[in-house]
């Protein structure tokens, strides 16, 4: 789409963030329609109880030096941002489908925003108190524009390690499915029968892969939330 010298595009980075988010809030709407869920739980609702209840303790367990009524302040955040993150990386995994983490764009325009909102936290909690972490305490005075530099480069390379992080685990774990599959099918497909019994090494490499990933899909959506909250512990707190 053309507007004067300007592009847009639909992409389908852009079209399975919208099916992701409209999946994830049709869950939430029929699991606490009406005011709220059902006195006996079905496994819709478990599954959306069981993410809740897990963000809410990393939330409190990894935010310190505040009150519960301040920390839930950026609870809602952290959850959806998680619950995103689950629901995009297990979508990646179903067959013909699209892995928006697998971007690097994306996954570094999600860790910047975020590595923003992070900062201004910390400059509303501490003012200008909060630049100190440039500086540890009993530095000598002619090691300090070095450490101020080395400590600035340190935190703003948070945010692209906290990109990369995500989008290199997604990416490398699915190229190497898709590559073995590729490799399988073509066996497969020889019309031989030693080729045919060879596939099954292929064949049961990628089905132990395939499970393998989904256990990284899940991990990395953990670590992003757990480093954004440590983060974001260290802007309060200034550790």
């Amino acid at each position: 789409m053309k507007i004067g010298n300007l592009y847009f595009s639909f992409t389908n980075s852009s079209l399975f963030m919208l099916l992701t988010l409209s999946l994830v809030l049709l869950l939430i709407h029929f699991v606490t329609k009406k005011g709220g869920g059902n006195l006996v739980p079905n496994a819709w609702q478990s599954l959306v109880e069981l993410i809740y209840d897990f963000v809410l303790n990393l939330v409190n367990e990894q935010i310190g030096g505040l009150s519960g009524n301040v920390k839930q302040k950026f609870f809602p955040c952290i959850l959806v941002t998680f619950t995103f993150l689950l629901f995009c990386n297990l979508q990646g995994m179903i067959p013909y489908s699209f892995t928006v983490t697998s971007h690097f764009l994306i996954t570094l325009g999600l860790s910047f925003s975020l590595f923003i909102g992070i900062t201004i936290v910390g400059f509303q909690r501490n003012g200008l108190h909060f630049l100190s972490f440039l500086l540890p305490a009993g530095v000598p005075l002619p090691l300090a524009p070095f450490l101020v530099l080395l400590e600035l480069i340190s935190y703003c390379f948070r945010a692209l390690s906290l990109g990369i992080r995500l989008f290199a685990n997604m990416m490398a774990g699915h190229s190497l499915v898709k590559i073995l599959s590729g490799f399988a099918w073509t066996m497969l497909c020889m019309n031989d029968i030693l080729f045919f019994i060879g596939d099954l090494g292929p064949l049961f490499i990628v089905l132990a892969l395939t499970g393998l990933e989904l256990g990284v899909a899940i991990l990395q959506a953990y670590v992003f939330t757990i480093l954004i909250c440590i983060y974001l512990n260290d802007a309060i707190n200034l550790h």
